[in-house]
């Protein structure tokens, strides 16, 4: 099993990760779009209907759909484990979606601080959606 910190070795002999072979592309289609070279995710995860509609008109990140986007963004933040990103998660926790409620309530269990378990209490009893429960009892189960 990998050491936290160690380094695969396809990783160091991969010509590929050499920098030296490394071309930055002038091709437009490739180039970040404004706004979107480095998003914060704690802001992403408050993004509405209407945020997302008009930040991606025109990409392929709305085949994602905002809950995709939305659900991987919470995944990101979980996997970070900032007690930051708590407040956020908390709010997606009452978003309209069970798939974005859920991976909200999976990345506060991750977290584990008392904030993040607080706001899956106050989850819990509202919830509705057998899934969305199901990852909330994981959840403390997790912390």
């Amino acid at each position: 099993m990998e050491q936290p910190g160690s380094r695969h070795i396809s990783n160091e002999v991969c010509p590929f990760n050499n920098s030296k072979f490394v071309q930055i592309t002038r091709e437009p289609a490739f180039l970040a779009r404004e706004g979107l070279d480095g998003p914060s995710l704690i802001e992403w995860m408050g993004m509405t209907q209407e945020d997302f509609s008009r930040r991606f008109k025109n990409s392929p990140i709305k085949r994602t759909k905002r809950r995709g986007l939305l659900r991987n963004v919470a995944v990101a933040l979980g996997n970070w484990g900032a007690p930051e990103a708590v407040p956020a998660l908390a709010i997606a926790l009452n978003d309209e979606e069970p798939l974005i409620r859920g991976h909200a309530a999976w990345a506060l269990g991750r977290i584990g601080t008392e904030a993040a378990l607080q706001a899956l209490r106050g989850r819990e009893e509202v919830e509705e959606d057998a899934w969305v429960r199901e990852e909330i009892a994981l959840a403390f189960i997790g912390a």
